[in-house]
């Protein structure tokens, strides 16, 4: 039986909408748009763009909460996840998104036992608010607030085979560092055009479905370009 190491996007993943996004276009100041062109075009990097981004929010707490409280989540995670831990394997919530936000809308869902890799987020003032990255790492491609090829790496280091579950940028230099891909949106055409050993979800109701394939417990995962089971032996 195979044993996996999970690390899962959140934003747009886990989350139906992007919580950054979300609070950008409610208490963002003129000008957050402007940096997000910049990092599409890249001319910074997603560092830079988030940490500058965050700075310019105009909110209180209790304003920040009220809108990350209307963060819906794809409902078939809380049972992705306890079918994940009935098996054993470790997953881990690995976001260039903001810690805090996580971490209160998992709660809301009572779920509080899930390790978050993520930047955090801080208080400055009233109102305002900075961005801490303590998951950077200064060999990053991408300089991404969350490195994720790193988090990848200390989970193979570990010997365990790396699933990765995302669906957009953030998610593209990992993508080609793990075992294989559950791919959502721009990450499954990234894997599609990169050969990227993965398949296409809509949702975590199709993961649940595709956990008897990855633990070897049947072969009716699609995988492209090659099977899992020759991936995996290639590996390990």
């Amino acid at each position: 039986m195979a044993t996996w190491s999970i690390l899962c996007d959140f934003d747009g993943t886990i989350s139906v909408d992007d919580v950054t996004d979300v609070l950008l276009e409610r208490f963002g100041k003129p000008g957050w748009e402007a940096l997000e062109k910049r990092w599409r075009d890249g001319e910074i990097s997603s560092r830079m763009c988030m940490q500058a981004q965050i700075g310019m929010l105009d909110a209180s707490k209790a304003e920040l909460d009220s809108a990350i409280d209307e963060i819906r989540i794809d409902p078939a995670f809380p049972a992705f996840l306890r079918a994940v831990q009935r098996r054993g394997w470790p997953l881990a919530i690995v976001s260039d998104g903001l810690d805090y936000a996580i971490r209160r809308i998992m709660a809301r869902h009572g779920i509080t036992d899930v390790p978050v890799l993520a930047n955090k987020l801080m208080p400055s003032g009233s109102r305002g608010w900075m961005l801490e990255s303590p998951h950077a790492n200064t060999t990053c491609k991408v300089d991404s607030g969350t490195c994720k090829c790193a988090c990848a790496r200390r989970e193979q280091s570990k010997t365990q085979r790396v699933l990765l579950i995302g669906d957009g940028a953030s998610d593209f230099c990992a993508a080609g560092s793990v075992d294989f891909v559950f791919a959502k949106y721009r990450l499954n055409e990234y894997c599609r055009t990169h050969a990227i050993h993965h398949t296409s979800i809509l949702g975590f109701a199709e993961a649940i479905e595709l956990l008897p394939a990855l633990a070897g417990e049947t072969d009716d995962l699609n995988v492209a370009p090659q099977s899992l089971e020759l991936r995996v032996d290639a590996r390990f």
